[in-house]
Formats: C-alpha cells, sequence, structure tokens
C-alpha cells in the first residue's frame, strides 16, 4: 500500500515557531532559537513528511531553512501572498501562528509548490550586503534631494559631508560585494557569464547570485513568472481583459529594468528588439517589459547551458 503522505506547515515569527500537520489535529510550537530548531527537527524526523511549507517573514526563516536544507528535508520558502491568498479562497479570515501553521499545510497538501534551492551562507551574506546596498542608495538619494532644496548653508555644509560619507562607504560595500564573489568559484563563474552580456553590470549580477537562485534551473516561462515580468491573462467569458505582469520578486525586477535600460542601446539583441516592437506601434512600457523578459530568458539559458555571451546567440539559447 501507499505510504500515507505527510504536509507540514510551519509558521515563523521572531521567537516562536508554530508547526502542524495537514488533516490532523497536531501541532507544536518551539521557540525560534538553536534549541527550538533542534526540536522541530527531531519533530520532522518523527513525522517524515513529504514536504515543509515556509512563509517568508523577512529573513526569520532562513535558520530553520537553512537547518531543514541540511536534514535534507524537502522544504519550500512562500511568498507571504500567496498564501494569504489560498486562505481567503479558502474562506480562512482569521490569523493566528497556530491557523497560519494550518494554512500553510494546507497549501502545501493542494498545491504541491516545487522545492526550490535557498541560497546557501555566503549567499544570505551576499544578500545582506546587497540589502545594505540599497539602503545607502536611498539615503544619498534623500540626501541629494534635501541638499537641491536646503537654504541654509550650514545645512548644505551638513548634507555634503554626509552625501560624501556616503559615497565612500558605498565604495566599501562595492568592494564588499566583490570579494565575496571572488571567494566562491561557483558564483565567479556565473558571475563572468553573467556580466558577459552587454548591459549586465555588477548589481543585476549581484542581485541575481543573491535574490535568485533558480536562474539556470528553470524554464523560461518558469522564471519570467518568478521575477514578475511573465503576461497573465485577464479574461472572463466572452471578454478579453489586456494581459499584465504582477507579482514576482521586485528586487531582482528592479535590478532588471535598469540593465534592460542600458541593453536597449548597447546589446544588439535586445536594442533590434525594442526597436522592433516601437516600430510595430507598442507602447514603449509594453516593449521594456518584453525586452526585460527576453534578457532574463537569455541570462537564464547561458546559465543552464553555461554558454557565454555570443552574437549572435544560438539556436540553443533561444530557444531554451
Amino acid at each position: 500500500m501507499e505510504t500515507e503522505k505527510v504536509y507540514v506547515g510551519i509558521d515563523v515569527s521572531k521567537d516562536t515557531l508554530d508547526l502542524a500537520v495537514h488533516a490532523s489535529e497536531q501541532r507544536w510550537r518551539f521557540a525560534n532559537s538553536d534549541k527550538g530548531i533542534t526540536e522541530a527537527l527531531s519533530c520532522l524526523e518523527e513525522l517524515c513528511p513529504t514536504l515543509v511549507v515556509l512563509e517568508a517573514t523577512g529573513d526569520n526563516e532562513y535558520p530553520l531553512a537553512a537547518a531543514l536544507a541540511a536534514a535534507g528535508r524537502p522544504m519550500v520558502v512562500i511568498n507571504p501572498r500567496q498564501v494569504r491568498d489560498f486562505a481567503r479562497a479558502a474562506g480562512r479570515l482569521a490569523k493566528t501562528d497556530a491557523i497560519d501553521a494550518r494554512i500553510l499545510a494546507h497549501y502545501a497538501a493542494v498545491m504541491h509548490p516545487e522545492s526550490r534551492p535557498l541560497p546557501d551562507t555566503q549567499g544570505q551574506e551576499l544578500k545582506a550586503i546587497l540589502a545594505r546596498r540599497r539602503q545607502m542608495i536611498e539615503m544619498l538619494t534623500a540626501e541629494r534631494n534635501r541638499l537641491h532644496s536646503a537654504r541654509s548653508k550650514a545645512v548644505k555644509a551638513n548634507i555634503q559631508a554626509h552625501i560624501a560619507w556616503l559615497e565612500k562607504e558605498m565604495t566599501h560595500i562595492d568592494d564588499d560585494l566583490g570579494q565575496s564573489i571572488r571567494q566562491t568559484p561557483v558564483w565567479q563563474e556565473k558571475d563572468d557569464l553573467l556580466k558577459s552580456v552587454p548591459g549586465v553590470g555588477p548589481v543585476l549580477s549581484t542581485t541575481v547570485l543573491a535574490d535568485l537562485p533558480e536562474l539556470g534551473l528553470l524554464n523560461r516561462r518558469q522564471i519570467a513568472a518568478l521575477v514578475g515580468v511573465a503576461p497573465f491573462n485577464r479574461d472572463s467569458g466572452h471578454i478579453r481583459g489586456q494581459r499584465a505582469v504582477w507579482g514576482g520578486r521586485a528586487v531582482v525586477r528592479s535590478a532588471l529594468y535598469m540593465a534592460t535600460l542600458v541593453a536597449t542601446r548597447y546589446n544588439p539583441i535586445i536594442r533590434d528588439f525594442y526597436r522592433h516592437l516601437l516600430s510595430a506601434g507598442k507602447p514603449k512600457k509594453l516593449a521594456l517589459t518584453a525586452c526585460m523578459r527576453k534578457l532574463l530568458t537569455i541570462l537564464n539559458a547561458m546559465l543552464k547551458h553555461k554558454t557565454p555571451w555570443h552574437y549572435p546567440i544560438s539556436g540553443i539559447l533561444q530557444a531554451s
């Protein structure tokens, strides 16, 4: 007889881990600490789950996710919005940690999400550096805006000094990013492949390495949907709505957008594709989104086949 499949949901908060089993009254609570994670792993060893689903909670899930991956437990970290949409569709409007854990287990049993690789320890470090870099850029932008509107000489001098300090710190952060990549041979190989593409610079490359470990492992439709550049139908009955892109990983999409802007000028494939769409009467925003998807498809195929950029690109890269 086929062994009954066990689906487990774990709601992660800063202090606790709530664990629930689908179609069962079993549930446990552990501390979100090294000791609590060890106890949770012991519990899962007895359950022997088919799949464990966690919800992304601002990096609070990383210690548990890393422990599950090291223990060889099949697991996946889910976007919170997907889980809330699923809960509303199932009529579950109440929200507590215990209820959330049950919803996650139910989601695992019904949707069977595919387990995907998580960034390793170095990947988490790189992601943290990137997050700090984005914060520094936001601070720089805010200070430059304040400098433009400042009237007091003393205030202007203070803002200029802060801008100089922030620019110096940005240089240090960029050095840390480069060092993190150089210390990992696999990353160095991927970084070299990605940056061989005209329009792809260190920002997109490091963002992809940290926030899109699935690149090169999925097909072109899956990776486009994951990033949020795949158009979705909006049809109902005889009504045919305009297709639109939404969702996905905003951090990756933002870096991809800036790289695509450069590629429409300096990458012959993307440039010609962009001009073709514009000449066909497509709006610039739609044309740019299509170019983002095409650039992402090329990058995905290059990592999949470990093939550096070459113009014209081969048929195997275009078809992947």
